[in-house]
Order: C-alpha cells, then structure tokens, then sequence
C-alpha cells in the first residue's frame, strides 16, 4: 500500500471516531441541549490549539458481547491545547458513546493525560459526561476510579485541577471532582449524586427527580459541592477561562501579573460601611473599592453567603480575599461558612497567593443545631488553615470583631503578617451590650432606672474595651487607619512580604479537623 492510500486510510479511521457514537447519537445529546464533547474542548480552548491523543483506543472486554461493539476512542477524548496561549491538559468524557461509561481502557487515556498534566506541571481540566461505571467490565472500572482518585489526590496541590460537569456524574464518579480544586455545574445540564432517583425510590420509596437531587443550583446553593455555576455550557467556558487568568499554572510559580489599574470611581470605601454598626452593607463593594479595575471574582457565591472568598487583583497581583458578609446572618460564622473560607485558605496557601481578610462579624453562630452539627470541629478548620499558611496575609478590621470570631478570621495571633483596624472597629470578648449586661448585671439590677443604667454601662463598656486603640495598645493591631488608607496599605503589605519566609516544623503532615 503507497504512502498515499495509507493518509487516506487514517483520514478515514479519525472520521469514523469523529463520529462518536453516530449521527444518531449526536442528534439525541444536541436534542437535551448539550455540546458534544469535542465541541465543548473546541469553545473552550484557544483556536487551533487542541492536540488529540489516543484517538484509537478501544476497549478489552470481552464479556456480555462487548466483543462485538466498536466504542470509538472508548468514550473519553484527551489531548493537550492552550487557553490564553498558557498550556493546559484535558479530557472529555464523550456520553454518545456507551453513554460515556467508564471501563478500564477509558479510565487509562484519563490518567495518562492526568500523568502528562503532573509532568508538564500545567492545569488538569476535566469535563464529566457519563452514565457511571461500565458495568460489563466490572471491577475493572472500579480499578479505573480507584486510579483516577489516586491521581487527584497526588495532585491535589501540585497542579489545578478543574472539573466540569455537563451532563450526569453519578456513584462513584463523583468523588474525583469532589477531590479537584473547583466544580464548574449548568443549570439543567448538570447532574451529580451518589444514588439516583430510581435507588431512592426503590430503597425509601421517595420521588425525587434529578434536578432536585443533586442540580447544579443543589450543589450551588445547598451541598457547597459547586464553586460555579451557569446558565449556559458557554457561560461556563468563560467562568473558567477567567478563573485561570487568576491561577498560577503550577505551585513553583506565581500567578500571572497584569498591569495596574485604579479601581473604579464609584466604588468610594468611605461612603459604603454604615456608620450604625447594626446597619448592614454587602463587603464585596468594599473588596471592589480596593482591588483593580474593581474586578472581583467570587467563589461559591451561593453556598454559605455569610462569608464571602474569592480573586481580585492588588497591583497588578492575585489576591485570595476572605471576608465576613454582614447582609447575610450578619457574617457570623457557622459550620458551612468556616468550611468554605478554610479550604480556600488552604488553596491559596498551596499556590502561593496571597491573602487578605477582611473582618466584620459578631463571633460563631449560637444554637443546638449549630452545636450538634459539629461547629466546634468545623469551626477549627478556619484555625487550623490560618495557621499553616505561610503565604503573605493580611487583615482589615472594619467594624465587629468578637470573640473566638476575632482570632479564627487571620487575627496576628494566627500569625496575621499586618492588622489594621478603622477608627470604628470594636474588638472585644462580645459585644457591649452582652458583656455590660453580664458584668454590671448587680449594678443594673439594683438602679434606681435599670434601662438608664445599663445604657450607662454599654457606654462604659464600649469606652473602655470595645475599640481598635486597646488592641493597638497590646500591638494585636499594627495600626488604626482612616477607610481611604486601606488600599495603599494593602498594595504596600503584599509588595514588602513577596518574600515572606516561614520556618516549620519538620514533619510529614499535621492532622486538620477532618
């Protein structure tokens, strides 16, 4: 056979696994409103970038016919490509073929570009779209999760690690997101759970549709199991375009810096927090009233909204901001707040990011239900993820700061690198009104007018404790800084600690509140 004839057989052999599972296949998946899985790689990488790996794979098995059935590529697409011309490592999972079931060779072309990833030290983007495991191969598709998870966790920290879902990802698929930096879901596209609807219905004898069993709003709004989500498969590429624009590509290296700009006018510091500390306001207008171009890029926006996290740009440089949100349960923080702002701690910490917090919360949130789901536990990661981090971090106290809130939110006694305080700030045991009443409780009891001696007591009290100037005193706070201030001080905190270095103890790992 000439050389000529041979092209044209390879021309022939990729137009047949460019076909997938078949035009008829195709047709079904654009029928429920979804991209196939080259045409999402496609949108989201740069033009002409995307390079194609084992494109001929096909799978071993052999019982329950699978002998006699051609699966194309075997259901997964790999390859490498660019986003913003940065490389980037991705697979597809392809549902038009055997509804992109995962068996052991499909599992093997997912951790070879997993492999390929951790050796270019470049970001792992992974787009789920499958029914689960492929249950004629048996444990050889649960050797292949084994195998993928092994893998993420090695990752875990090295490189970032996306994952999206379009489409299901169900039973034991859905731990190798869960174990990646940030999930990207669509509204009416995505679906993840453990058991589905049809196991509910036959185990407790409840109906409960997909959507509402674990939708992309679900895991948005309710599990925390989302960082993102969308409306469209679109939107979504962009979401995560922007995210890696804020990224470091691996953990030897910094995130990308892009020149300088103010932040917009009409974002003034001074005029945003209410001069009533009872008053709220929304904290992500004062992140905007210090981060360039007022862009900021918040994480998990649903989830737990009384703490906000999220990437800005200071100078040019990423900053992971972590900041309570006094229009949600005035910015207490509870079981799910803590575990949200400690593992973004702990990603940025990995990556070498640098971070602010910005401070305003009457301590945790009181009640059974709080105690009984394990605050205690929970509440300690946010200790314990402060603690070991070693990346530059600085803390703004606006208004409130009591209690076990004041040293879990990057108080200098968790090795805050700079405290600055606004003249209004109040640090203190709790608030005046409660601590006057526990500590004055005779004095007010036995007042001619107990209302008018309490008030009293709450002003003595405030007067003497609950003020920036008695943390100033002790040193707990570097300064105490007019609102306009609070930019330039943070350019100039993160400029002078870049090269912050912190000795550790030698040790294999600590043991966080799991």
């Amino acid at each position: 056979m000439s050389l000529k004839r041979k092209v044209l057989e390879l021309k022939k052999r990729r137009d047949q696994v460019l076909l997938g599972g078949g035009e008829k296949a195709i047709e079904k998946q654009v029928a429920m409103g979804k991209l196939t899985a080259r045409e999402r790689i496609l949108a989201l990488l740069d033009k002409e970038s995307f390079h194609e790996y084992d494109m001929f794979v096909e799978h071993e098995a052999r019982d329950f016919d699978m002998d006699k059935k051609i699966l194309h590529g075997d259901g997964v697409i790999i390859g490498t490509g660019t986003v913003y011309g940065a490389p980037i490592c991705i697979f597809a999972q392809d549902f038009t073929v055997a509804g992109g079931s995962l068996g052991l060779m499909h599992a093997r072309k997912i951790t070879k570009i997993m492999d390929h990833a951790m050796k270019l030290r470049v970001p792992l983007i992974g787009i789920n779209d499958s029914g689960g495991a492929r249950i004629q191969e048996g444990v050889n598709s649960l050797a292949g999760y084994g195998e993928i998870f092994f893998r993420n966790t090695a990752a875990s920290g090295v490189i970032p690690q996306i994952s999206v879902i379009l489409g299901p990802c169900a039973g034991g698929a859905v731990y190798s997101p869960a174990l990646t930096d940030f999930v990207f879901m669509v509204d009416n596209i995505s679906k993840m759970f453990i058991t589905g609807p049809e196991v509910i219905k036959t185990v407790l004898g409840e109906e409960i549709s997909m959507e509402d069993l674990g939708g992309a709003r679900v895991h948005s709004e309710i599990t925390g199991n989302a960082h993102f989500f969308a409306t469209s498969e679109l939107e979504c590429f962009d979401q995560i375009k922007k995210l890696i624009t804020f990224i470091p590509w691996n953990n030897s290296k910094k995130a990308l810096a892009f020149a300088p700009k103010k932040p917009k006018s009409k974002y003034k510091i001074e005029s945003i927090v209410p001069g009533d500390p009872k008053l709220p306001y929304d904290i992500r207008d004062v992140i905007r009233a210090v981060v360039d171009d007022s862009d900021f890029f918040e994480v998990q926006e649903y989830w737990a909204a009384n703490i906000v996290i999220g990437f800005g740009r200071i100078n040019g440089e990423t900053v992971g901001f972590v900041a309570n949100q006094p229009l949600v349960l005035a910015g207490v923080l509870d079981v799910d707040s803590s575990d949200k702002a400690a593992r973004f701690v702990r990603y940025c910490d990995a990556f070498d990011i640098p971070l602010v917090t910005f401070v305003d919360l009457p301590g945790y949130l009181p009640g059974v239900d709080q105690e009984h789901a394990g605050v205690i536990r929970h509440g300690a990661k946010l200790l314990y993820a402060y603690s070991e981090a070693t990346v530059p971090k600085t803390t703004v106290i606006i208004r409130k700061a009591y209690g076990g809130g004041y040293i879990a939110m990057c108080s200098r006694h968790l090795r805050a690198d700079f405290v600055f305080a606004w003249p209004g700030a109040e640090i203190a045991v709790m608030g005046p009104e409660g601590a006057a009443n526990i500590i004055f409780r005779k004095e007010i009891m036995e007042a001619e007018d107990p209302e008018k001696m309490r008030k009293q007591k709450i002003k003595e009290y405030k007067d003497k404790f609950a003020n920036p100037y008695v943390a100033a005193a002790k040193g707990y706070v570097d300064a105490v800084i007019d609102p306009e201030e609070t930019r330039k001080l943070l350019v100039h905190a993160i400029q002078v600690s870049k090269d912050k270095t912190v000795y550790t103890p030698n040790k294999k790992h600590g043991i966080p509140p799991f």
